[in-house]
């Protein structure tokens, strides 16, 4: 599949509302892809099924605060550090490369890094949609290893995690970036493509694609967006209050809106989380909380959130990986530390 400089907006508008609002914000990641677009490169989707089974895929993203991506633009050579990293401790080449996160901006700069590196980019990730956490990716979701990754920050160091559990990989990564100016290209060891129907998610980035265009092709009503994606609309209503929590991790908080003559709040991480009516859960990750403008639909992110703004909640369903009994806990609300059972479509 071959995305030109109109597929742009969709893209950029489905992977927002996949971040569930978290991901970063995607204005830098889709201006890179517009510039290889209009410099004349091909920029395309590649079907796990039309690559050989031996091809080597490398799972490539932006890891950190994303906040800062605009304020810390990249050089352009982080990702061929990164990944030149993993193949010389691994020994093994990339093939091709796929994104760690379908979810906001790394949903569109592994297609970015695809062209630089002259290589396919496979339409598949590791999430689905957004997660916080290297732990929570798919290959960890299944046992499988993270380790070894290379981090590589703007300022030029690069950095292999050549073993460790997910989670020690996960911290060991996060002290990293907090003294490498906040975000870092992250490269995975490679992923045999006969071996990727097992450890992420296919068809996720053209899956993201769909969403925008039916997402923009929608009238001015949520209960129109809502239908033209497929979302459950939970409620609409005006922002009457955001708290925010800091404590050691990443910041929690809590978004409450006023829908006719109840109250939804919606706990919210790097992502929003869970939401209750009145107190009651009605919804919760792994499904996608999305909210939107009322009048605009343009996703609102959970650091963008701000009292005062009329608002739609919508919820699109999880992909089918993460509703596995053997998986839902990876990105279940007790995986973030609220204490309730997953309540999904």
């Amino acid at each position: 599949m071959r995305i030109g400089s109109a597929d742009v907006p969709a893209l950029e508008r489905g992977v927002a509302l996949l971040g569930s609002g978290g991901g970063g914000e995607t204005g830098a990641a889709t201006a890179l892809l517009r510039h290889r677009i209009s410099a004349g490169h091909r920029v395309a989707l590649t079907p796990v099924a039309e690559l050989d089974g031996d091809a080597l895929v490398v799972p490539v993203g932006v890891i950190g605060a994303t906040s800062v991506f605009d304020e810390k633009p990249p050089s352009g050579a982080e990702f061929f550090s990164a990944v030149a990293a993993v193949r010389r401790w691994t020994g093994r080449g990339a093939d091709a490369l796929m994104s760690i996160e379908v979810g906001g901006l790394n949903g569109v700069l592994p297609l970015v890094a695809a062209v630089d590196l002259g290589v396919p980019c496979v339409d598949a990730d590791q999430s689905g949609r957004g997660v916080p956490r290297l732990d929570q990716l798919a290959v960890a979701a299944v046992g499988g290893e993270v380790a070894p990754v290379a981090l590589a920050e703007p300022g030029g160091h690069v950095l292999v995690l050549a073993e460790g559990s997910a989670a020690e990989v996960e911290r060991t990564a996060r002290a990293f970036l907090a003294g490498a100016g906040g975000w870092a290209a992250m490269a995975m060891a490679p992923i045999r493509a006969a071996e990727l129907p097992g450890c992420a998610l296919l068809g996720t980035v053209g899956a993201a694609l769909d969403l925008g265009r039916r997402a923009l092709s929608a009238g001015e009503r949520p209960a129109d967006l809502a239908a033209a994606t497929g979302a459950g609309l939970l409620g609409v209503g005006r922002v009457v209050e955001v708290a925010r929590r800091s404590g050691p991790g990443f910041g929690r908080g809590s978004l409450t809106v006023r829908d006719r003559e109840s109250l939804l709040r919606l706990e919210m991480e790097n992502e929003y989380l869970l939401a209750l009516r009145d107190g009651a859960p009605v919804a919760s990750t792994p499904d996608v909380l999305a909210v939107v403008d009322r009048r605009t639909g343009v996703p609102v992110p959970c650091d963008a959130a701000r009292t005062g703004v009329e608002v739609a909640v919508l919820r699109l369903p999880a992909a089918e990986f993460w509703t596995d009994p053997r998986r839902l806990p990876v990105l279940a609300p007790r995986a973030f530390g609220i204490d309730c059972d997953p309540v999904l479509l």
